[in-house]
């Protein structure tokens, strides 16, 4: 038995021609639709990159007790698993938070990487002259890109021939999973200039709109960030058909689990705002393209509306190699979903750490915002703390407990440093602003009758029959005391 996992970052489902889209170039996505299961009500669970990838490995929620970083010592690891349990495993991405600090410790889970160099602000390419400032993403990105002109040098297309080296090597073997892993379309949307040329764009000037909202962007990202974002996303499209390709040549469908996925989505001016990590979790951003074929139960073409999580798909891969799922491990194995459209859950939460938690049953959507203007308490539980760029510093590990905490039973017994989160120790580029969520408070939406979600609800009734099951959620996953007290519920120990 094989199996391949393709995942996209920031994957935006409303520009995909697979769920509807007219005006993007997006063909093999609809091939790929047409020769698997498309899911409709698939979720996020944490946010943004290295949270979602921590649900990858662990198969359960990041949000509740930590901020980004690390897999912890105590994570059981769904590639190390698989490894152990004699399924060879390899990874091939272009994901450079992989060998920052905060995305340490996932790679070397598999048995073997192949991590291609250059996207985004990747410190790749060394240019001393006009060196500033130690973390500007920017500078560094207009020096990579003098590096990766050509198409055959771009990240994403040496990303997928490191895919492909490993298919080609390894199609007759058996027992293995490829996770081909693609940082885009994530921002800045770089691609060859022939995808370009599908949008009428003259130059990528506008190809980096700021996480900020629609009034605080230029006129030319205004009118140009989706053309940029389309042709990023056509060359995915392209080279996802090139994947397709090699399936049907080697007939890889009769016996190759395949799911393609993405970390989250991103707004590109809806709802009036720029990306993914401040504003409400709009569906944009949570409810995310997905689709699975499994050769056990052959679904072309069809749909699946079950409510499904990205913390499912490690424990659908060890369901398929037939590997037992820890306990700690809360994620669901989805071949009853694939037989039949089983429901699974009743209800998923989602977010970011120390913002919105979100609840949705499918049906209806409750952003529940912290209830005082401190947003406290808040706390990392965590051995490996670090951000994005940096380690914690020593006067944010100053605000740690004196003790270890040693109540969560995730952690397999294991203590945890408690480390004090809402204060103005943040360093740049940490990708949390805890105040930044208080500006909209709860949030509601019916999304049978408003699916673009422009109307909030104000049912008391309805928001009450997701708080309990928010509540529910959150006592299965173990959420620390402190959360239900910075969103006043009630807590049972």
């Amino acid at each position: 038995m094989k199996a391949v996992n393709i995942m996209f970052d920031s994957l935006n489902k409303e520009y995909l021609s697979a769920y509807g889209c007219e005006w993007t170039h997006t063909p093999n996505f609809k091939r790929l639709a047409e020769k698997t299961a498309r899911f409709n009500r698939a979720y996020v669970g944490s946010m943004p990159c290295m949270p979602a990838r921590r649900e990858l490995h662990t198969g359960r929620y990041n949000f509740l007790h930590r901020s980004w970083g690390p897999l912890e010592p105590f994570d059981q690891s769904v590639p190390e698993l698989l490894s152990n349990n004699g399924v060879y495993t390899h990874v091939a991405t272009d994901h450079a938070h992989y060998w920052q600090d905060g995305g340490l410790t996932y790679h070397s889970r598999y048995n073997s990487y192949d991590m291609i160099r250059g996207q985004e602000g990747d410190w790749w390419k060394a240019e001393v002259e006009g060196f500033e400032e130690r973390l500007d993403l920017r500078r560094q990105d207009d020096i990579n890109r003098k590096y990766t002109e050509e198409e055959r040098h771009h990240p994403h297309v040496r990303t997928f021939q490191a895919g492909m080296d490993f298919l080609k090597a390894n199609k007759d073997a058996d027992n293995w999973f490829l996770h081909l892993e693609y940082f885009d379309p994530h921002e800045p949307y770089t691609a060859p200039r022939r995808f370009y040329e599908m949008y009428d764009l003259e130059n990528q000037d506008h190809d980096w709109p700021k996480y900020a909202p629609v009034v605080e962007q230029s006129d030319g990202v205004n009118a140009e960030a989706k053309r940029n974002y389309a042709a990023a996303l056509s060359m995915c499209d392209y080279y996802l058909g090139k994947v397709l390709d090699y399936f049907d040549e080697h007939n890889l469908w009769e016996d190759t689990l395949l799911i393609v996925n993405t970390d989250h989505g991103f707004l590109l001016g809806e709802h009036g705002f720029f990306g993914k990590n401040y504003m409400p979790t709009y569906n944009e951003i949570a409810n995310i393209p997905f689709f699975i074929w499994d050769p056990r139960h052959p679904a072309q073409n069809e749909e699946r509306n079950s409510l499904v999580q990205t913390i499912d798909i490690g424990p659908t891969l060890l369901g398929y190699f037939n590997i037992g799922q820890p306990k700690e491990m809360l994620g669901k194995d989805l071949e009853p979903v694939m037989e039949n459209d089983a429901k699974v859950r009743e209800a998923a939460l989602f977010g970011y750490f120390g913002k919105h938690v979100n609840v949705t049953d499918g049906d209806y959507v409750y952003m529940r915002a912290a209830q005082s203007e401190k947003n406290t308490p808040l706390y990392n539980y965590t051995l490996m703390p670090s951000h994005l760029f940096v380690p914690f510093s020593v006067e944010e590990m100053k605000l740690a407990d004196d003790e270890l905490y040693r109540d969560f039973q995730f952690t397999r017994q294991s203590p945890v440093m408690r480390i004090n989160a809402n204060h103005d120790l943040m360093p740049k580029n940490s990708c949390y602003e805890f105040d930044k969520h208080m500006e909209w408070g709860d949030v509601c939406f019916d999304l049978k009758s408003d699916p673009k979600q422009l109307t909030p609800l104000h049912e008391e009734h309805i928001k009450v029959r997701l708080l309990e099951k928010m509540y529910v959620l959150m006592q299965e996953n173990d959420a620390p005391k402190e959360q239900y007290e910075r969103l006043q519920l009630p807590y049972c120990n």
